[in-house]
């Protein structure tokens, strides 16, 4: 199942991406993978109104065993390394978190333009086992 949400480049988009995908699964896989999942969401959106100030589109996918989370952006420009070179810097740390709490992510360039950053959690399955993705 596929939801998805078309955001402006804009810093209320942040709370709105967070809230929206937290509704999008906290019935089905509780209040400890919505958490999660919102904040790996926002971190994703920050990215974009801060960096890329394009208009995004955020995609939820829930499948059995796994959550993904998609946000395409008009930039060219993909994230940077997942390494902190300055511990005191007040900002940077978003892609650490998703690459700390996350199963698997990544980006990709879009072919008409733009790019891809995603993410993915193995969830709880039906018989209450977590499934890798």
């Amino acid at each position: 199942m596929s939801d998805r949400i078309e955001l402006p480049p804009t810093a209320g988009s942040v709370a709105v991406a967070r809230h929206w995908s937290a509704a999008q699964v906290r019935e089905d896989l509780g209040d400890e993978v919505a958490a999660t999942v919102a904040l790996l969401v926002s971190e994703l959106v920050s990215n974009v109104v801060l960096h890329a100030r394009t208009p995004c589109e955020l995609l939820l996918t829930r499948s059995p065993g796994r959550v993904r989370a998609e946000v395409h952006d008009g930039s060219d420009r993909l994230p940077g390394p997942t390494i902190q070179t300055d511990p005191l810097a007040l900002s940077g740390r978003g892609m650490l978190l998703v690459d700390a709490m996350s199963d698997a992510h990544g980006s990709e360039p879009l072919s008409g333009g733009g790019k891809l950053v995603w993410f993915e959690l193995a969830v709880p399955s039906a018989s209450g086992a977590p499934v890798a993705p």
